[in-house]
């Protein structure tokens, strides 16, 4: 089998945009380390990735890490073991009610992996991103119960689930970032009395500072509801999952362990 040289590797990884956040920032991090000697080159690295993948909090606590860090290969290590022992998925199974009806929405892998851990219980399956109908044959291929719900179905999904499962690219101490569709299925859960949880894996919590160089970058286009992402206030979440299982929507700040690395905030000029 030929070996990828890590620049290629890198290059493939800036490009995967519907790739897992787990497997980009683990590629992404084995990638950058071959710059580990080189500080200007990682700099100018870490800021082509996190162009590539702008929406990714993953990726910006990858580079964020890298770049404050005094030996970036022993970080490297560090990284692609928290990133491959993230318990949020098994945290999240062991919150859900095993016969809850779980509203999600598109293809969230975190959420869909804990979803086959529990088994049972049926998933209501929104098509966001033009997602949802791979998702449900996914789930039905390992047993779980889902139903493929249109776009158009969102509002009487939302009302009939238990609770929403929403799952976090990035967060900041007072909104999470989701997939299209996102807001509104939490705002209707508001209305209907329905919890909405936010699934926030490794590296997702970001600090103010780091999550608004995000969105300052944020590509929605001219029209802001063609963007693939959207933001969800905090107050219309009532749980976060996190690697230690539950905490309320208000102590998000608490799972921020993301440095602040200012070369960042410049945008990549190739």
């Amino acid at each position: 089998m030929p070996v990828v040289h890590p620049i290629e590797r890198l290059r493939y990884v800036a490009r995967s945009s519907g790739a897992p956040q787990d497997l980009l920032m683990v590629e992404s991090a084995r990638a950058l380390a071959t710059f580990h000697n080189d500080p200007v080159a990682l700099v100018t690295a870490c800021r082509r990735v996190v162009s590539r993948q702008i929406t990714s909090g993953g990726l910006w606590w990858v580079c964020s890490r890298l770049l404050t860090a005094a030996e970036p290969l022993d970080e490297v290590h560090r990284i692609v073991e928290a990133v491959e022992d993230d318990t949020t998925p098994r945290a999240l199974t062991l919150a859900l009610d095993p016969d809850a009806t779980v509203a999600v929405l598109g293809w969230p892998s975190s959420v869909a992996d804990a979803l086959v851990r529990r088994g049972s219980g049926e998933t209501l399956v929104i098509d966001a991103a033009n997602e949802g109908s791979s998702l449900v044959r996914y789930l039905n291929g390992h047993g779980v119960d889902a139903v493929d719900v249109p776009l158009g179905g969102l509002g009487a999904a939302v009302a009939a689930a238990d609770v929403v499962v929403l799952e976090a690219c990035a967060t900041r101490t007072d909104a999470v970032m989701s997939v299209a569709g996102s807001l509104a299925a939490a705002a209707v859960a508001k209305v209907a009395g329905v919890p909405v949880w936010a699934a926030v894996g490794v590296g997702r919590a970001l600090p103010d500072r780091v999550f608004d160089a995000l969105v300052s970058r944020w590509d929605v286009s001219d029209e802001p509801w063609e963007a693939e992402e959207e933001i969800v206030p905090i107050d219309l979440v009532e749980t976060i999952i996190g690697p230690d299982g539950p905490i309320p929507a208000s102590a998000l700040a608490s799972l921020i362990n993301c440095p602040i690395a200012p070369e960042l905030f410049k945008a990549d000029i190739t």
